[in-house]
Parts: structure tokens; sequence; C-alpha cells
């Protein structure tokens, strides 16, 4: 399988979901656009993409003119070529605004070890129909998606009390989740290290927050695994 995964700084990669890619051999082509690499032209040769978070946000194409050329290419992806996708925190952003949504600043934002609650719409669903009714994942966001009520290509399969679309789909085989349930061990105290993460944590949770984080995420680390886990088999299927 060939899957092509779209980053936007280097410490956000699949993380588990990447491990179980690896070791069932298929082949990953990774974009790193904050350094400049390039979307390939044809993306008809990839099997599915990853569109991974970073610290910028969707309307930054002044700072970031790379996302222009990013928003055609997951729209291109997801609507035109209707392939598999998967979409985390800005990546679940960047799928909400190509099918039609806007990006709102959440208020407040959502930083931590929090409940998702998924709508009975996730029985039917080829992803998510085994994940039990709520699940405990970490949340690092300050945008969220909006406005996509009217699409009848959309649906709402997990919420929490402050974001609406924490998991959406697009018809049945595009996906933007805007919590982090891809994360390993290593993930907090990696992402601690950037400063625009670093200071939405501390402005959300206060000072010397990310030891207390990075345990709580810690002790959750399993069952976000075990999630990882179900995803990962469910959307190798979609392939």
């Amino acid at each position: 399988m060939n899957i092509i995964v779209l980053q936007h700084i280097k410490i956000e990669d699949p993380g588990y979901i990447k491990d179980l890619m690896l070791s069932d051999g298929f082949n990953l082509t990774t974009i790193e656009l904050d350094e400049g690499e390039k979307i390939p032209e044809d993306l008809s040769k990839f099997d599915g993409m990853f569109c991974m978070g970073g610290p910028m946000d969707t309307y930054m194409e002044k700072d970031y003119p790379w996302l222009i050329e990013e928003k055609k290419k997951i729209k291109e992806f997801v609507v035109d070529l209707k392939k598999p996708y998967l979409g985390f925190c800005l990546g679940c952003q960047l799928l909400g605004e190509v099918v039609g949504g806007k990006v709102v600043k959440s208020n407040p934002a959502e930083i931590g070890i929090m409940d998702i609650d998924f709508s009975k719409e996730k029985e039917n669903d080829n992803l998510f129909s085994q994940f039990p009714d709520k699940i405990k994942s970490l949340q690092w966001h300050s945008y969220e998606v909006q406005g996509i009520e009217n699409n009848n290509d959309i649906t709402l399969l997990a919420s929490s009390p402050i974001t609406k679309y924490q998991i959406f789909k697009y018809q049945n085989h595009a996906y933007g989740i805007q919590f982090h349930i891809e994360i390993k061990d290593t993930t907090v105290n990696e992402w601690g290290c950037v400063p625009e993460y670093k200071k939405a944590l501390e402005d959300q949770l206060g000072n010397n927050a990310l030891e207390k984080f990075d345990q709580s995420a810690k002790d959750n680390m399993n069952d976000m695994n075990n999630y990882s886990t179900i995803l990962y088999n469910n959307f190798k299927k979609l392939l």
C-alpha cells in the first residue's frame, strides 16, 4: 500500500499508527510542507492520505503559502478521486474547510485528556463501530470546524462539550478527527518543546503544566493505543 503523509512540523507524524503501517510493510511518502517539500502532481498512485497536526492555523495562508496548494490537493484526493483520508487536528480542520465548513476559534481551547462522546451514527460506521460510546483522548487545539451541518455528505460521529465536530466523515472515505488518538509515550514531551504548543498549554493549564499533562497521557496510553489499532485495522479495509 502506498500512503502519502502530509506533515506540518517534523515531530507530528502518524505516531503509533505510523509504527503499525511500517510493520505491515506500507510504503510511506512523507511530505514535510513546512520545510518546502512539494506534494506530488500525481495523487492517483496513492491508496490513502494522512494529514497531521501543526502549530499553524488554516487561515494563515500569507505566513504559510503552501497551505493554498495543500487545500487544493486534499480536495482533489478526497472530493475528486474519492480516496481514503484521515486528518488529525489541523488535518481535520483542513478537511472541514475543503468540504465547505469554516474553522473558528474554540471557546475555550481544548487542551488535556478529555472525554469524547460518540453519536449513534458510529454504530454503522466503517472505522468507529467497535469503539465504546465514550472515550478519553488527548486534545491540544484552539480552533475547530463549524458550519457543515447542511452538507448532506457529512456525518457527525463524535462530539465533546466544547467541540461539536470531534469526528466527522465526508461520504464514507474521508475522516476528520480533531483530537490526537495517534500519540505515543514520547509525544507530549516532544510537542511541549514547540513554543506555540507550550504557550497554549500554559495559557490553559498554568505554568509547569507539561509534567502533569504528560503523566495524564501516559495513564491513558494503553487505551489510546488500542483505539489507534482498531482505527488502523478498519482504515486498511478502505484502502
